[in-house]
């Protein structure tokens, strides 16, 4: 996932939370509560922990995630885990 390319692509999320998404699909870096709740498809527990900035995105990240995020890395916690286990897209490039 380029860093670069998706800040330009949805410029009205937060800079870190693409960054962190980028690192979580990039290198399966753990991310925090909220966004391994949009990770989940867990609506009610990413509204709840969304500060400001994050809720206003909240729809241009969900469109990131599904427009260009694997499908295999989000859905259920234990996708997310999974993924988080075997390093990200490193996986792929060993």
């Amino acid at each position: 996932m380029n860093l670069e390319t998706s800040k330009q692509k949805y410029p009205n999320i937060p800079a870190n939370t693409v960054e962190d998404l980028c690192e979580y699909v990039n290198r399966g870096r753990p991310v925090g509560g909220f966004l391994q709740a949009v990770l989940c498809r867990d609506l009610f527990e990413a509204v709840n922990l969304a500060d400001n900035n994050n809720r206003l995105a909240l729809v241009d990240l969900v469109k990131l995630i599904f427009n260009d995020v694997p499908l295999m890395c989000y859905g259920k916690i234990e996708k997310v885990n999974e993924w988080i286990s075997k390093r990200g897209m490193e996986q792929w490039n060993t």
